[in-house]
């Protein structure tokens, strides 16, 4: 088998269960902070902060590491992130209260990192022409997870409880690790070069505009999914699910999106090769803009698992197809480095998003917050058509 064959598979295993490992029982930190640390007052803010905090602190640290990976490998950077977050979720598990809480989801924020590297790893070492076909199957690594995960999480949190869960958490995780270090070989590699500087890569992608709208893309989208995180619980204890089984029928619900996106990404994935992915991608935008808009109709728990369901068959576009085209618009000497800057932007997102959502599910109904994020898709989308629709207008007049 060819080496980057082999490391594909071994990467998707990897990033497969370090998405169980988190969608186990991140999901749940609401109930967590509720049940086990006693909070009982600015529930939505405090799980808005919990959230958030962690990804703030990896957008700020994403380029620094993908600067050591630069020079002393992407395997390094998976070893330390995989050990790393096994060790998190222990002292996860241990929290007393919510100010400890925080300072261990900062903690993990700094030193997290697997996935990204997992994918940059991927992109610099798959051949020019299978690039493209290999990022989208890691995105179903993630998918795999994030169905699995929200399952076992509830039974478990349900039957043991969150701490048990957050525990086993850190056994799964463990498993990533041990994965990369002794499945991965990295090629492609010079140790030698020099190790790039931050704001030079910066600079370089600032350079780049088709990049760029990338990268402010990824944010806005991920900012978008992450403000209803903290809110899905929640809402389901507002449709009348008792505490108890909050956590095992949120599973459900979280678990419904990641369905979708097995079964609807490679799909995507062939359409976007064939008619190209910004077209592929403004599809997910406006279908999960609708999705989300129709939530103010949803009320009964029933309703609306299935209607996440087909949110999700529509939103399953969009993170491939954003990967494609920040392959696309680099070149092979850089598209690591791409892939930390796109990973910055995504953390900065789903920093934002959680911590706006927390503050609005605290004076808006949760099904209010659906709709600001439905016209935040839809708006998105229509400011790509705009920039398709003047690049068409530019040709034209070139060609006048």
């Amino acid at each position: 088998m060819e080496s980057w064959k082999k490391n594909l598979y071994v990467l998707w295993a990897g990033v497969f269960f370090c998405s169980t490992a988190f969608s186990m029982s991140v999901p749940f930190l609401s109930l967590f902070i509720s049940s086990d640390l006693h909070v009982t007052t600015n529930l939505s803010l405090w799980s808005g902060i919990a959230f958030g905090i962690t990804f703030l602190a990896s957008a700020m640290i994403a380029p620094y590491w993908g600067s050591l990976a630069d020079k002393y490998g992407r395997k390094p950077m998976l070893l330390r992130s995989g050990f790393a977050l096994a060790g998190i979720y222990v002292l996860t598990a241990l929290v007393q209260n919510p100010y400890q809480l925080i300072a261990v989801r900062i903690l993990s924020g700094l030193l997290a990192g697997y996935v990204p590297a997992a994918i940059a790893l991927v992109g610099t070492n798959t051949p020019e022409k299978h690039v493209g076909h290999a990022l989208g199957i890691m995105a179903t690594a993630s998918a795999a997870g994030s169905i699995i995960g929200p399952m076992i999480g509830g039974t478990m949190s349900r039957f043991f409880g969150y701490r048990e869960t957050f525990f086993l958490s850190a056994v799964v995780v463990l498993i990533a690790a041990l994965i990369a270090l002794i499945g991965i070989k990295e090629e492609k590699f010079d140790r030698n070069r020099a190790r790039s500087h931050v704001i030079d890569d910066l600079k370089q992608a600032a350079s780049n505009r088709p990049l760029m709208n990338q990268f402010v893309t990824v944010l806005i989208v991920s900012g978008s999914v992450m403000i209803l995180e903290p809110l899905l619980t929640l809402y389901v204890l507002d449709m009348g699910i008792t505490h108890g089984d909050a956590s095992f029928s949120s599973g459900i619900i979280f678990s419904a999106v990641g369905i979708a996106t097995v079964i609807a990404a490679p799909q995507w994935g062939k359409l976007g090769a064939k008619y190209g992915y910004r077209k592929i991608l403004m599809i997910g935008l406006i279908g999960g803009g609708i999705g989300n808009l129709l939530q103010i109709f949803f009320h009964h728990i029933v309703g609306f698992g299935i209607l996440r369901f087909v949110y999700g068959l529509f939103f399953a576009a969009v993170y491939p197809a954003l990967n494609a085209l920040i392959v696309k618009a680099t070149t092979p000497d850089f598209r690591g480095r791409a892939f930390s800057l796109n990973q910055s932007a995504n953390q900065l997102g789903t920093m934002a998003g959680p911590m706006i959502g927390g503050a609005l599910g605290g004076w808006l109904p949760i099904p209010y917050v659906f709709v600001i994020n439905g016209l935040l898709l839809l708006m998105t989308a229509g400011t790509i058509r705009l920039q398709d629709r003047k690049k068409q207008q530019q040709a034209v007049n070139k060609l006048a």
